[in-house]
């Protein structure tokens, strides 16, 4: 009976050892998952702080783009208004310009007659 007894004791022991076999087996799968995932984690916070810090530089780019915009439209607006008042002085001196001509005309054609009736 001691024999059988051993047996027993033999085949338990067995399988009670296959059975902590399988559950390190699980264990250490359950370890290198967790390790996989505060990895994952680890790799996705330092991809949102990249993120952000890019989301400040194009904001920061965005608003120095928005003050060259201003700066040159107001240079633009500058450029108009100058253009403008260059544009009425020279209307203004093409219709003098055009007084005189007259002017010359009719004292030319005033002296020509002037000339022939002589």
């Amino acid at each position: 009976m001691d024999s059988t007894k051993n047996v027993k004791t033999t085949a338990i022991t067995l399988q009670q050892w296959r059975e902590a076999e399988r559950s390190a087996a699980v264990a250490r799968r359950g370890k290198l998952a967790a390790a996989r995932a505060v990895s994952a984690a680890e790799e996705a916070a330092e991809a949102a702080l990249a993120t952000a810090a890019a989301a400040r530089a194009a904001l920061d780019s965005a608003t120095l783009a928005e003050q060259s915009a201003l700066k040159t439209a107001n240079s633009a607006r500058m450029a108009v208004e100058g253009a403008r008042v260059d544009q009425a002085d020279a209307d203004s001196e093409s219709a003098l310009a055009d007084v005189e001509e007259a002017d010359a005309k009719f004292a030319y054609s005033r002296s020509a007659d002037d000339a022939a009736a002589h």
